[in-house]
Protein backbone atom coordinates (compact mmCIF):
# COMPACT_ATOMS: atom_id res chain seq x y z
CA UNK A 1 0.00 0.00 0.00
CA UNK A 2 1.35 3.31 -0.94
CA UNK A 3 1.41 6.41 1.29
CA UNK A 4 0.97 9.73 0.36
CA UNK A 5 3.31 12.02 1.01
CA UNK A 6 0.84 14.94 1.65
CA UNK A 7 -0.61 13.78 4.82
CA UNK A 8 3.11 12.96 5.96
CA UNK A 9 4.14 16.50 5.37
CA UNK A 10 1.35 18.09 6.89
CA UNK A 11 1.87 16.15 9.87
CA UNK A 12 5.57 16.37 10.40
CA UNK A 13 5.94 20.04 9.01
CA UNK A 14 4.73 21.94 12.19
CA UNK A 15 6.97 19.93 14.01
CA UNK A 16 9.64 20.46 12.31
CA UNK A 17 8.85 24.26 12.49
CA UNK A 18 8.45 24.02 15.72
CA UNK A 19 11.48 22.30 16.52
CA UNK A 20 13.31 24.84 14.58
CA UNK A 21 12.08 27.61 17.05
CA UNK A 22 13.60 25.46 19.84
CA UNK A 23 16.64 25.05 18.41
CA UNK A 24 17.27 29.13 17.14
CA UNK A 25 15.72 30.08 20.57
CA UNK A 26 18.49 28.47 22.47
CA UNK A 27 21.26 29.61 20.32
CA UNK A 28 20.61 33.12 19.82
CA UNK A 29 17.84 33.92 22.77
CA UNK A 30 14.18 34.62 22.57
CA UNK A 31 14.56 38.36 21.29
CA UNK A 32 16.77 37.60 18.33
CA UNK A 33 14.48 34.71 17.19
CA UNK A 34 11.17 36.53 17.64
CA UNK A 35 12.99 39.15 15.73
CA UNK A 36 13.80 37.14 12.84
CA UNK A 37 10.39 35.59 12.74
CA UNK A 38 8.68 39.17 12.44
CA UNK A 39 11.58 40.92 9.58
CA UNK A 40 10.88 37.38 7.77
CA UNK A 41 7.30 37.93 7.76
CA UNK A 42 7.16 41.38 7.02
CA UNK A 43 9.70 41.07 4.04
CA UNK A 44 7.38 38.13 3.12
CA UNK A 45 4.61 40.50 2.90
CA UNK A 46 6.32 43.43 0.90
CA UNK A 47 7.32 40.57 -1.61
CA UNK A 48 4.27 39.28 -1.68
CA UNK A 49 2.66 42.93 -2.44
CA UNK A 50 5.58 43.51 -5.37
CA UNK A 51 5.60 40.36 -6.61
CA UNK A 52 1.86 40.24 -7.10
CA UNK A 53 1.39 43.71 -8.65
CA UNK A 54 4.50 43.04 -10.80
CA UNK A 55 3.22 39.30 -12.00
CA UNK A 56 -0.40 41.00 -12.50
CA UNK A 57 1.38 43.72 -15.19
CA UNK A 58 3.06 41.35 -16.82
CA UNK A 59 0.46 38.67 -17.33
CA UNK A 60 -1.44 41.53 -18.16
CA UNK A 61 0.97 43.01 -21.01
CA UNK A 62 1.24 39.49 -22.33
CA UNK A 63 -2.69 38.90 -22.66
CA UNK A 64 -2.68 42.43 -24.36
CA UNK A 65 0.35 40.92 -27.04
CA UNK A 66 -1.76 37.59 -27.34
CA UNK A 67 1.02 35.79 -26.17
CA UNK A 68 1.21 33.13 -23.92
CA UNK A 69 3.22 33.63 -20.66
CA UNK A 70 5.03 29.47 -19.74
CA UNK A 71 8.07 30.33 -17.93
CA UNK A 72 7.36 33.69 -16.69
CA UNK A 73 4.35 32.91 -15.25
CA UNK A 74 5.65 29.77 -13.58
CA UNK A 75 8.77 32.18 -12.26
CA UNK A 76 6.40 34.16 -11.13
CA UNK A 77 4.44 31.86 -8.91
CA UNK A 78 7.43 30.64 -7.76
CA UNK A 79 8.07 33.93 -6.28
CA UNK A 80 4.75 34.51 -4.87
CA UNK A 81 4.46 30.74 -3.36
CA UNK A 82 8.22 31.71 -1.67
CA UNK A 83 6.76 35.28 -0.14
CA UNK A 84 3.72 33.11 1.33
CA UNK A 85 6.42 30.98 2.72
CA UNK A 86 8.20 33.52 3.94
CA UNK A 87 4.94 35.12 5.55
CA UNK A 88 4.32 32.35 7.74
CA UNK A 89 5.94 31.58 10.62
CA UNK A 90 8.51 29.45 11.20
CA UNK A 91 12.23 28.91 9.84
CA UNK A 92 11.67 25.81 8.05
CA UNK A 93 8.97 27.49 5.50
CA UNK A 94 11.70 30.83 5.16
CA UNK A 95 14.47 28.45 4.16
CA UNK A 96 12.25 27.06 1.49
CA UNK A 97 10.87 30.28 0.75
CA UNK A 98 14.64 32.19 0.51
CA UNK A 99 15.14 28.88 -1.84
CA UNK A 100 12.63 29.77 -3.90
CA UNK A 101 13.86 33.11 -4.79
CA UNK A 102 16.98 31.98 -6.17
CA UNK A 103 16.43 31.86 -10.16
CA UNK A 104 18.51 28.19 -10.15
CA UNK A 105 16.48 26.28 -7.94
CA UNK A 106 13.39 27.79 -9.43
CA UNK A 107 14.70 26.18 -12.32
CA UNK A 108 16.08 23.04 -10.96
CA UNK A 109 12.32 22.78 -9.69
CA UNK A 110 10.98 23.18 -13.03
CA UNK A 111 12.74 21.39 -14.51
CA UNK A 112 11.69 18.42 -12.08
CA UNK A 113 8.19 19.32 -11.96
CA UNK A 114 6.89 20.62 -15.45
CA UNK A 115 7.56 17.47 -17.19
CA UNK A 116 3.74 16.68 -15.25
CA UNK A 117 2.46 20.12 -16.20
CA UNK A 118 0.16 21.05 -19.53
CA UNK A 119 -0.14 24.56 -20.38
CA UNK A 120 -3.31 24.96 -22.40
CA UNK A 121 -3.81 27.31 -24.72
CA UNK A 122 -7.32 27.76 -25.64
CA UNK A 123 -8.75 29.29 -28.58
CA UNK A 124 -12.21 29.37 -30.53
CA UNK A 125 -11.83 26.00 -31.82
CA UNK A 126 -10.33 24.53 -29.11
CA UNK A 127 -11.75 22.46 -26.25
CA UNK A 128 -10.96 23.96 -22.63
CA UNK A 129 -10.41 21.06 -20.61
CA UNK A 130 -7.99 18.70 -23.26
CA UNK A 131 -6.94 21.34 -25.28
CA UNK A 132 -6.89 19.65 -28.31
CA UNK A 133 -9.59 20.86 -31.00
CA UNK A 134 -13.33 19.08 -30.74
CA UNK A 135 -12.81 17.01 -33.50
CA UNK A 136 -9.67 15.09 -32.05
CA UNK A 137 -10.41 11.32 -32.04
CA UNK A 138 -8.89 11.80 -28.34
CA UNK A 139 -11.24 14.19 -27.29
CA UNK A 140 -14.21 13.65 -24.71
CA UNK A 141 -16.32 14.96 -27.15
CA UNK A 142 -15.53 13.57 -30.27
CA UNK A 143 -18.13 10.62 -30.33
CA UNK A 144 -21.24 13.60 -29.96
CA UNK A 145 -20.57 15.22 -33.39
CA UNK A 146 -20.28 18.75 -34.06
CA UNK A 147 -21.57 21.01 -31.94
CA UNK A 148 -24.43 23.66 -33.05
CA UNK A 149 -24.44 26.66 -31.17
CA UNK A 150 -28.40 28.04 -30.97
CA UNK A 151 -29.74 31.42 -30.72
CA UNK A 152 -32.86 32.10 -29.00
CA UNK A 153 -34.79 32.39 -31.57
CA UNK A 154 -33.32 29.44 -33.13
CA UNK A 155 -35.23 26.98 -31.20
CA UNK A 156 -38.71 26.10 -29.52
CA UNK A 157 -39.92 24.34 -27.12
CA UNK A 158 -42.45 21.68 -27.49
CA UNK A 159 -44.95 20.80 -24.98
CA UNK A 160 -46.58 17.86 -26.40
CA UNK A 161 -42.75 16.29 -26.54
CA UNK A 162 -42.14 13.05 -24.22
CA UNK A 163 -38.95 14.64 -23.04
CA UNK A 164 -40.75 17.91 -22.03
CA UNK A 165 -41.88 18.00 -18.28
CA UNK A 166 -44.62 19.46 -17.54
CA UNK A 167 -43.49 20.98 -14.27
CA UNK A 168 -40.60 22.44 -15.37
CA UNK A 169 -40.93 26.64 -15.22
CA UNK A 170 -42.08 28.52 -18.47
CA UNK A 171 -39.23 30.82 -20.07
Amino acid sequence: MRLSFLPILVLVWPLAEIAGFVIVGRAIGLLWTLGLVAGTTVLGGLMLRAQGVHLLKQLSALGRKGEVPGQMMVDGAMVVVASILLLLPGFLSDIVGLLLLIPLVRRGLWSLVGKRVVVVQTGPNDLARTGRPAGHPTSPDASRGPVIDLEQDDYRRDPTSPWSRADRPKD
